[in-house]
């Protein structure tokens, strides 16, 4: 059997299908109903016995040429209409960080560098990221840590790396102290194997600790943040249920810290904003209300469909969300606020109607499985949208550069006004426009760009 990155994503593909298969056919998937998109968490994790593991098998090679072909779909689809809102935006500038002469030496970036994080800390830049070769678990995956008084002369700060994969990076300062949390998987390409969440601290000698876990086994941080001074780290649990097809929900936590190890829930009552088919979710809240907005990846679907939740919270309790469902599907969503608007950056799907979900209802594993493997063979962009506020919806802004495999971004506010630098990943942005499956399996590599937000005009709104 071929060993081409083609042919290796083929089988993954392929894999998701076998036990999509084998969930539908087995009684205790079958049953699988559709699952609420709000609810009380449920303390421990899923059953693994009810769920399928994905097994690689020659079957695989006997549905690929259906399921997942390799053909890239077209490229010349139209974008969305652009709305804007209080601002016009210009990308000013793009350049390529990863790989880069501003690196140390030390620093040897695998062919696959992606999941990015970046905060300014004590007048120093911080950048995290995982390097690995190719998008998919890894025993052999790092996650270089570099600093910068400049954002172009780039210093080693530590290497991370245990017998497992590492991803989802993400810095959090408390106090005087710098925090990095990192995700830990599993080493099978062919899962999504969430073991749990661990931390290391920037010494005041300039060194970090070793690695330790924190917080509850098989939680994926998703991302810190400051706001009206309370520090927060949102994420996930039951990101294994995702691709087994398997219809056992997920929970998307928000929780809190004074020190940067000891979590817990914002409010106790509450501990899962969302229960259903959302992981990656994001949030910004208006500096002046303290209202929350958010968005959710919501891949594995629950009984409002399939893309994401369009979520939002007053001040007077947060964790009180109110989720619109929207058929698109914002990977890896960004949320940042900027004088009086609620902005996005997130993936961007390039088929004709832009949406993850396929909307053919019936089963819900089949659903599921139908979206993913139509998704695959598509295009994307890394886009910056804004939330429409009184509308619960999202709307279209710009593109940046990229391209294939594309998004994770991170952002930094700059010294001019409305004025931010704008991290993420993407295959060659000057290369040939491939589709995503075979972006995931060739190089990627870090970007940074310098976005302009400009106050429009009163006869222009």
């Amino acid at each position: 059997m071929s060993s081409s990155p083609s042919a290796r994503f083929a089988r993954r593909s392929a894999a998701f299908l076998i036990a999509a298969a084998a969930a539908i056919d087995a009684s205790a998937c079958v049953r699988a109903s559709p699952q609420p998109d709000t609810g009380v968490a449920q303390d421990g994790g899923a059953d693994d016995s009810s769920s399928t593991d994905v097994v690689a098998s020659d079957d695989a090679d006997a549905i690929v040429d259906d399921a997942a072909p390799d053909a890239v779909a077209d490229v010349t689809v139209r974008p969305p209409a652009v709305e804007l809102g209080r601002h016009s935006v210009t990308v000013v500038s793009t350049r390529r960080i990863v790989p880069s002469d501003g690196l140390p030496p030390s620093i040897m970036p695998n062919a696959s560098n992606n999941n990015i994080d970046v905060a300014r800390f004590n007048g120093r830049v911080y950048m995290a990221w995982r390097t690995s070769g190719d998008h998919f678990a890894s025993a052999g995956t790092r996650i270089h840590v570099v600093s910068s008084e400049d954002e172009r002369a780039w210093r080693f700060e530590t290497t991370l790396m245990i017998d497992r994969d590492l991803r989802e990076p993400r810095f959090l300062a408390v106090r005087s102290s710098l925090f990095l949390y990192v995700a830990r998987l599993g080493t099978n390409a062919l899962s999504f194997d969430p073991q749990g969440m661990s931390v290391t601290e920037l010494r005041a000698d300039g060194t970090w600790t070793p690695l330790e876990a924190v917080f509850r086994p098989g939680f994926i941080p998703w991302r810190g943040r400051l706001e009206r001074g309370t520090r927060y780290l949102i994420g996930y649990f039951g990101g294994e249920n995702i691709y087994r097809f398997n219809g056992l929900p997920l929970e998307v936590h928000l929780l809190t810290t004074d020190d940067g190890r000891d979590f817990r829930a914002v409010n106790s009552a509450r501990p899962a904003v969302l229960v259903g088919g959302a992981s990656e979710t994001d949030f910004t809240v208006d500096p002046d209300t303290g209202d929350l907005f958010a968005v959710a990846r919501n891949e594995a679907g629950d009984s409002s469909g399939f893309g994401s939740k369009i979520c939002r919270a007053s001040s007077a309790d947060i964790t009180a969300w109110t989720c619109r469902t929207d058929p698109r599907k914002y990977d890896s969503p960004l949320m940042f606020w900027h004088d009086g608007e609620a902005y996005l950056i997130g993936r961007r799907h390039l088929s004709p109607t832009g949406n993850y979900d396929l909307m053919r209802r019936g089963d819900m594993t089949r659903q599921a499985v139908d979206n993913q493997v139509d998704y695959t063979r598509w295009p994307k962009r890394c886009a910056l949208w804004r939330y429409v506020q009184g509308e619960d919806r999202i709307a279209y802004i710009l593109d940046l550069p990229s391209r294939g495999d594309t998004c994770f971004a991170s952002i930094l506010p700059l010294s001019g006004p409305g004025e931010f630098a704008v991290y993420d990943y993407s295959s060659d942005v000057d290369g040939p426009d491939i589709g995503w499956r075979q972006g995931q399996m060739g190089p990627t590599f870090i970007y940074r760009h310098e976005l302009r937000f400009s106050p429009r005009m009163q006869r222009d709104q």
